[in-house]
């Protein structure tokens, strides 16, 4: 029995052995193969000094041309002139055993490796500050394995050639720190107007809490989220030993900056980081180094902008309404959200309000003063209590007909139509004020063009941008811009609407951009409070490019300015820039449009729009653009069909006279019947009072009027039978006299 156990025994040792074996050598196996990969991706990697430079280090940006874009200089600070909380900040938050590890923090890769394998995700990282470092310099932002790999070997290397003051004064020098903000003396200047050694711990903890992600925390962005992550940044350094108890209570209490104390002097590259931060929402500082990011900025339409003289801040602008891209934007005060002024009414009121099949160019509109339950405007010179065709009323930006649209058509549903375009209108906003621009914040001129854009580009929809594309350092592409187009307005609404614009530069507010040798649609806007106008907008565009001009002061002092004057005269000058060699692409033509002719006479009398009659005179006849799909159902038939109505009949000093009340343009005939016979006493053209003093006393008479016009004659209108009292008889033959 003891022998068979025995046997039994060494039988399950050997079966161990084989399966030990087994398993060592899978294990020897992988760890080669583990190997083999790992030495097969790194094996050209190296280090490369160079790019730990301030100067490479960095987003690189490029025109449309392919040229490089100087960005603002970029100065390092030496990690010794730093008061200690600075960086301490950085190494508390980022990397707390920064001093300790060789370059890889051991239980943090295993901490965040458990974390996604629970999640089945690569959301954690266990990124130490000199992984930061090369991966900002030398890598591209994708997660993948083959990059971390990469990342371990050159962070390795890093970490034999640098000690960690060097490490830590050459990651502070190259980081993102969101804006066009690189590195920490250029970060201190832009949010606080101080010299990286003049931070203060509150400042300096701020300026760490961006790295995770410098959009998300940004405070000029989100404030709230920003205080959280500044304070939760300086209670890791109270927790760390870095601040006493006393310095914690105080950074805390101290408030961070409410706008940038300096920036990018071009307002095109603040619109370029704008959207990256939009584009990449929430990348941390790292994965957003060594970039090259392609632009739509065209030099010399931009310097041509920056030429622009005035007493008050400008925003300018150039889209292309082909591409969607920005060709040039300047500003003097940043891209502000300000009142919209009269530019709104063609996108929120006439727009809307044509593509409702609500009014067309032709609709006559009342201008006159009215209580709007509490609201009354009025005109900028005040009400012609009379009507004017919706036409005449945009292109020379009249207020109430605008408002009355709006109250017909509802504020809501007009807002829709805004929502659509991109321009947001908060619920208290939306009221019959913001037919005339009143709102509380307003739009930022972009945003604006973009609506007209959409105009320009038949009804579709699409916000512009300053990025074409962007590319890793690996090569990779990462972004193309491509937005989704969304159809707004139909064809025909746009064209007729554009129409109208058209209108405007012709003869209406926008009219100094006649001067122009090609027809522009353009909009004027001015607003004003009791100080005097704040803003002065012209809005113009071709079928290729869109330019918006705003002119106004960002603490909203008064300018001496309106939008059809200072503004319109930069439009006009901006235009003949762009198509100084080349005229831009007529605006195509619309097969849901026509032209019709409305009836004059019932335009003026019954402010109605009726289709005219095809042989009336010509002074009677109007020419408008309408939809195919929305022509007026009533036709005038006056002239085809002459029509009268009953003349007046009276008899004075023994004649007959017969008083018509028709048209001029008709021919009448006028015949006489008296004792069965019948006399012809009149033919010819209208005549208010028509006699007939060749009546007999005692004798009854009933007449008849027949109109015509060029061969077209109506039915003949009968008039009560007259009778002549007293006077001397005349003889039977009395007309053979």
């Amino acid at each position: 029995m003891k022998i068979f156990l025995k046997l039994r025994m060494l039988k399950g040792m050997k079966k161990f052995a084989v399966i030990l074996s087994a398993v060592l050598g899978s294990v020897a196996v992988l760890l080669l193969t583990a190997l083999e990969f790992y030495l097969g991706v790194t094996k050209d990697v190296r280090l490369d000094v160079k790019k730990l430079r301030l100067d490479t280090a960095c987003i690189r940006l490029y025109d449309s041309d392919g040229e490089q874009i100087e960005t603002a200089a970029r100065s390092s600070v030496s990690v010794r002139d730093l008061p200690d909380y600075l960086p301490n900040a950085f190494v508390a938050v980022e990397d707390k055993r920064f001093y300790t590890h060789h370059g890889l923090d051991g239980k943090r890769i295993v901490k965040a490796a458990l974390k996604n394998i629970a999640s089945f995700s690569f959301r954690e990282g266990a990124s130490t500050i000199s992984q930061q470092l090369i991966k900002n310099t030398h890598l591209s932002g994708e997660k993948t394995l083959k990059r971390k790999l990469r990342e371990f070997k050159l962070t390795r290397a890093l970490e034999k050639k640098y000690s960690k003051e060097e490490i830590l004064e050459l990651y502070l020098n190259s980081i993102y720190f969101g804006h066009d903000a690189f590195g920490i003396s250029a970060a201190s200047a832009f949010y606080f107007g101080k010299d990286a050694e003049e931070l203060t711990p509150a400042e300096s903890s701020m300026l760490a809490a961006l790295v995770r992600s410098p959009n998300r925390y940004s405070p000029f962005r989100d404030p709230e989220t920003c205080l959280s992550r500044r304070n939760f940044v300086l209670s890791l350094m109270y927790e760390q030993g870095y601040l006493t108890a006393s310095e914690y209570e105080n950074a805390k209490e101290e408030p961070l900056p409410e706008e940038p104390s300096c920036g990018s002097s071009s307002a095109y590259l603040s619109a370029v980081f704008g959207e990256l931060s939009r584009l990449f929402p929430d990348a941390d500082a790292s994965d957003l180094g060594s970039l090259s990011i392609e632009t739509f900025l065209e030099r010399d339409l931009q310097e041509e902008l920056e030429k622009t003289e005035c007493d008050s801040d400008v925003c300018l602008l150039i889209r292309s309404n082909r591409t969607g891209g920005l060709r040039a934007l300047h500003s003097t005060c940043g891209i502000l959200k300000r009142s919209p002024a009269s530019t709104l009414k063609p996108l929120l009121v006439y727009a809307p309000a044509v593509e409702e099949d609500f009014i067309s160019p032709a609709t006559p509109l009342l201008d006159a003063r009215a209580d709007f339950g509490g609201y009354c405007p009025d005109d900028a010179n005040g009400a012609t209590d009379g009507y004017m065709s919706a036409r005449y009323a945009l292109a020379h930006s009249v207020n109430l007909p605008a408002v009355r649209v709006l109250n017909e058509m509802g504020c809501k549903k007009a807002a829709g139509y805004l929502e659509r375009l991109g321009l947001h209108v908060n619920e208290d906003d939306c009221t019959l004020a913001l037919a005339l621009g009143g709102m509380r914040e307003g739009f930022e001129l972009t945003r604006l063009a973009d609506g007209y854009s959409a105009l320009a580009c038949g009804g579709m929809y699409s916000p512009s941008g300053a990025i074409a594309r962007i590319v890793r350092s690996d090569g990779t592409e990462i972004y193309r811009y491509s937005p989704e187009q969304e159809r707004v307005f139909s064809e025909e609404t746009s064209y007729l609407v554009s129409d109208m614009l058209r209108t405007a530069a012709r003869e209406g507010t926008a009219r100094k951009l006649r001067a122009l040798p090609f027809p522009v649609c353009a909009k004027t806007g001015t607003a004003e409070n009791d100080s005097g106008n704040t803003d002065a907008y012209t809005i113009a565009y071709t079928a290729d490019d869109t330019v918006a001009v705003w002119m106004g002061n960002r603490d909203n002092s008064p300018v001496n300015a309106t939008g059809g004057g200072l503004p319109a005269n930069e439009a006009l000058r901006i235009f003949k820039t762009i198509y100084r060699d080349n005229l831009p692409t007529p605006f195509p033509a619309c097969e849901g449009v026509c032209t019709a002719e409305y009836d004059v006479p019932k335009y003026e009398t019954e402010h109605k729009v009726v289709l005219a009659d095809p042989v009336s005179p010509a002074a009677c006849r109007n020419s408008e653009l309408f939809k195919r799909t929305a022509l007026p159902h009533e036709q005038c038939t006056l002239y085809s069909e002459p029509n009268i109505e009953m003349p007046r009949l009276f008899v004075k000093n023994g004649a007959v006279y017969l008083e018509l009340c028709q048209t001029q343009y008709y021919e009448y005939t006028v015949k006489r019947e008296n004792r069965g016979k019948t006399t012809t006493i009149y033919s010819g053209k209208y005549q208010k009072l028509i006699c007939d003093n060749s009546v007999r006393a005692g004798e009854s008479y009933t007449y008849t009027v027949t109109p015509a016009y060029c061969g077209h004659e109506g039915n003949p209108v009968s008039l009560p039978s007259v009778r002549i009292e007293g006077g001397e008889a005349l003889p039977d033959d009395w007309w053979k006299d």
